[in-house]
């Protein structure tokens, strides 16, 4: 059977389109996995800048200026001299757990931003149990860091490994009775609900005014669960060397050092949305949508907009925990723990108790 020549033209180019579109479907695949991790990577750059500039200022002393403008590009430039660096496995250890426990901790950490909106529309996945999913996926990252300083094979890094469980053990009990409060108050666990919950109310319905024994408790634990000063005891320089990276190099090292950065950032983003009212604006008198005439036209306009308020709120929020690292002293193992079990564990406790209370009188 003889096949005409424009029918076989037909046929190749149908099948060109055909792969064109699979090609297409391939890449918008990927385009919302790649753009979050594009974007959290720049934000941790930032912060990273943002810390030394911070601390320059501290110190009375210039910081990074000659990597880029205004020294932006030294922390990009220290993560590539770490990842062209030799790679040491200790001869004794378990390399299986000493290779897996820096991956544990950071994508443990990078999954939590799954549940985080950038804006009313804007968040990878909008779940009933949202800020439980974080407690819970971030109650992973310290079984990294034990298994990194066991598969390590020296004493340091096991005292690294055991303080880091038995601190997150200690703070995530108080974090959790805070989120609880706030999820009773907004009557969802969903992000997304609790941002609208507070939009309501305008600049006075923020929770950081409608429960702010919970903020101070919420804040201590998130400095503590990622192990800022002056709950930096895993890693301790003058007692544990290095703590659970004491034998790590290159880019395992490297991978510590983005995952602390990683949580600090995920911990300003959660006090953003559950106390400081996510995207919404919320100044007095002020409707941003009306503000900057925003329809349904510029609903892009808005979404950018939305992103710009929670990253600013999140950054702005960052020089607290950057300003305690250069102000407060380090406490001992026996008052970090003190703190958590006597102290702050009873006061979420009251709170907790306050929030139901003034829940069940308001029905």
């Amino acid at each position: 059977m003889i096949i005409d020549t424009p029918e076989v033209q037909d046929i190749n180019s149908f099948s060109r389109l055909e792969y064109l579109k699979e090609v297409y479907g391939i890449i918008w695949m990927l385009v919302p996995i790649f753009t979050p991790v594009l974007g959290i990577t720049i934000g941790v750059l930032a912060i990273v800048w943002l810390e030394r500039e911070i601390s320059a200022g501290i110190q009375q002393r210039i910081g990074p200026e000659y990597a880029g403008p205004l020294g932006i590009l030294q922390a990009l430039a220290d993560g590539t001299k770490l990842l062209f660096k030799e790679n040491l496995l200790p001869s004794r250890g378990d390399t299986r757990l000493f290779s897996i426990g820096p991956s544990i901790a950071v994508i443990s950490i990078l999954l939590s931003y799954l549940i985080i909106p950038f804006g009313s529309n804007l968040v990878l996945s909008d779940l009933n149990i949202g800020v439980f999913l974080w407690i819970a996926i971030s109650s992973i990252a310290p079984i990294g860091l034990l298994m990194s300083g066991y598969g390590s094979n020296n004493k340091y890094s096991f005292l690294g490994g055991l303080r880091a469980a038995a601190q997150s053990i200690s703070y995530e009990i108080p974090l959790t009775l805070c989120v609880l409060s706030i999820s009773l108050l907004s009557n969802s666990s969903s992000t997304v609900d609790i941002v609208e919950a507070q939009s309501k109310y305008g600049f006075w319905g923020w929770n950081l005014w409608r429960q702010p024994i919970g903020f101070i408790v919420f804040l201590i634990s998130s400095l503590a669960e990622c192990e800022r000063l002056p709950f930096d005891l895993p890693e301790a320089e003058e007692e544990l060397v290095a703590g659970y990276q004491t034998e790590y190099s290159g880019i395992k090292f490297g991978l510590f050092y983005v995952a602390s950065y990683l949580n600090l950032l995920v911990s300003s983003l959660f006090v953003t949305v559950l106390y400081l009212g996510g995207w919404d604006l919320s100044i007095p008198y002020i409707f941003v949508p009306e503000f900057f005439e925003i329809n349904k036209a510029g609903e892009v306009f808005g979404t950018t907009i939305g992103i710009f308020i929670t990253l600013a709120k999140t950054y702005l929020f960052l020089f607290i925990p950057i300003t305690t690292r250069w102000t407060l002293p380090r406490l001992r193992m026996d008052q970090l723990l003190n703190l958590g079990w006597k102290f702050l564990l009873p006061i979420s406790l009251g709170n907790l108790l306050l929030t139901t209370s003034s829940q069940l009188l308001s029905l």
